[in-house]
């Protein structure tokens, strides 16, 4: 069965770049994506993912406030941040301290993304890309 990912995301770009990596990992199926964090918590709440791929930066309501209300949700909920901010912002600490399982910088490097999704799906666990770009 495979696992059911929520991508998150403003830019479409960055949105097909993932649903492409992700069909190429096999084993995820994208269930739908947002371009806001308000769309985001409603999609949470329809689509019931088993990971979600959020930007830290989107209008509207941005990811630290949809990570927030999504985590009140579901305390268990799996999400990972997505940024092109750095591992010194105060958006990103502010996202691991709110449980995001993990913080991936953009660009997006394909063997991180299959790296810390491969560790939430067998382990239930991520890691905090300290190689910001």
């Amino acid at each position: 069965m495979k696992t059911k990912v929520l991508i998150v995301d403003d830019s479409i770009a960055v949105v097909r770049q993932m649903t492409k990596l992700l069909e190429s990992f096999g084993g995820y199926d994208v269930v739908g994506h947002a371009k806001n964090g308000a769309e985001a918590v409603k999609l949470f709440k329809t689509v019931k993912p088993e990971i979600v791929l959020m930007d830290i930066i989107m209008p509207m309501m941005d990811g630290i406030q949809s990570l927030r209300t999504i985590k009140k949700l579901d305390p268990n909920a799996k999400v990972v941040m997505l940024t092109a901010l750095g591992g010194v912002s105060k958006k990103v600490e502010d996202a691991v301290r709110l449980g995001a399982l993990s913080v991936i910088s953009k660009p997006i490097d394909p063997e991180k993304v299959r790296t810390v999704l491969e560790q939430i799906v067998k382990i239930g666990v991520g890691g905090s890309d300290t190689s910001f770009s």
